[in-house]
Order: structure tokens, then C-alpha cells, then sequence
């Protein structure tokens, strides 16, 4: 399964979502951001690679759904409800995606 994790800047959640998963035998992984600014900015290719996208706030899913609108219809969006309080690798983040990310793609 081919999941992408979205945030704004590509700096500290989704970054983190990948380096968590990266070794996991069920799962190819990816991170990118919806700002200007990110470090990988999401693109068409990005959502066409994806099985399932998981973004951290509701604000990047309307994003990704205003530009990617008809790449998106054969996709699972689905929104984490993980604030923009955290560093990369922020123990508390590590946690919090852990659970989130294991209960979403069942692994």
C-alpha cells in the first residue's frame, strides 16, 4: 500500500509520519507539504502514487481536494486531527501518529 502524509511546510508532522513507517513491510511511504514554501510541496504525481493520504488537519484535505480534485476520486483522504504543535520527532508526535496511522491502515 502506497500512503502519503500531508501537513503545510513538509518540516515536522508528515516528515516524521514517514521516517516512522519507512521500514514497515506493508507500507511505501511518502511526505509532502501543501504551502509554497514546503520542503516537497504535494503534486499531481504525489496523489497519483498514493493509495490512501493521510493529512494531519482538515484545512489540507480542502487543499488537496480544490487542487487535486479529480486525482482524488479514486483515493481514501482521511484527516488525523494532529495540530501543528510539534517538532520533528517530537516524542509525543511519534505517539500520537503511531496510534492514529496503525488504526487507519489496520498494521
Amino acid at each position: 500500500m502506497n500512503v502519503l502524509f500531508i501537513c503545510s511546510k513538509n518540516q515536522w508532522r508528515s516528515p516524521t509520519a514517514e521516517r516512522l513507517f519507512a521500514s514497515h513491510p506493508a507500507v511505501n511511504v511518502r511526505s509532502a507539504g501543501t504551502h509554497r514554501a514546503a520542503r516537497h510541496s504535494v503534486n499531481r504525481e504525489d496523489i497519483q502514487w498514493a493509495d490512501t493520504v493521510l493529512v494531519m488537519e482538515d484545512k489540507h484535505k480542502q487543499h488537496l481536494k480544490a487542487q487535486f480534485r479529480h486525482e482524488l476520486m479514486t483515493k481514501k483522504v482521511v484527516v488525523l486531527d494532529i495540530p501543528d504543535d510539534y517538532q520533528y520527532m517530537d516524542p509525543e508526535l511519534v505517539e500520537w501518529l503511531t496510534e492514529a496511522v496503525t488504526a487507519q491502515l489496520a498494521l
